[in-house]
């Protein structure tokens, strides 16, 4: 039978959730980062927050209605449950912006960024979620620059991979970022498709000078 490390499996290790346990003996971290806490917390806040708004004031106009005209008296108790139950489900959007607004700090706690030379890094989640990007995935990348990111001088990056979508939010200098995955990602493609050692000093067809860079 293999035998194992049983210090691998202790779960009782402080930072479980460290990024710097995931990075791989030959992986060099390029970049980490967090969302500038100001701009997450307004934009959690702000987040539906005209939609809850409009259904918060439907619903509190038409409890408001029965109230007013008496209605809960001249009926039976089973039927006031049934409109209570009603209307605390009806609410659920007003609820979950609630419970967003709520749990901004603790979203933003377990927020981090990292940029390897391998992928992308993205922890996030009031229960912490971490997800892998790797570069050979990636199919294009945009900055998205909002209202409160403009307040805060932040930006949003958005990745668009073959089967998903990833987002690095509200963090500081967006375009440099963006231009370093854009560069990263070309450089890997391109040497997938045409590896440095192939490449000729010219490409005639594209009129383009490739320049390997050489290793130390």
């Amino acid at each position: 039978m293999a035998k194992y490390n049983e210090k691998n499996f202790n779960q009782d290790k402080p930072n479980t959730y460290s990024i710097d346990t995931l990075i791989g003996k030959d992986e060099e971290i390029l970049l980490r980062t967090k969302p500038n806490k100001n701009a997450f917390i307004v934009s959690q806040i702000l987040h539906m927050l005209p939609f809850a708004l409009l259904w918060i004031f439907f619903d509190g106009f038409m409890i408001y209605m029965m109230v007013a005209n008496d209605i809960f008296s001249h009926i039976p108790t089973f039927a006031i449950i049934f409109i209570v139950i009603f209307f605390l489900l009806h609410l659920m959007p007003f609820w979950f912006w609630l419970a967003n607004t709520l749990t901004a700090w603790a979203q933003y706690k377990n927020i981090e960024y990292v940029l390897t030379s391998k992928r992308i890094i993205i922890k996030s989640g009031l229960i912490v979620d971490i997800k892998n990007i790797y570069y050979t995935e990636v199919e294009s990348v945009n900055v998205k620059v909002g209202i409160v990111d403009n307040m805060f001088k932040v930006g949003d990056i958005y990745i668009k991979c073959k089967q998903s979508t990833a987002f690095i939010m509200d963090i500081k200098q967006p375009y440099v970022v963006l231009n370093k995955i854009q560069e990263i990602v070309n450089d890997i493609k391109t040497d997938m498709i045409y590896p440095n050692a192939l490449r000729p000093q010219t490409n005639e067809g594209y009129n383009t000078k490739y320049t390997p860079k050489k290793e130390d």
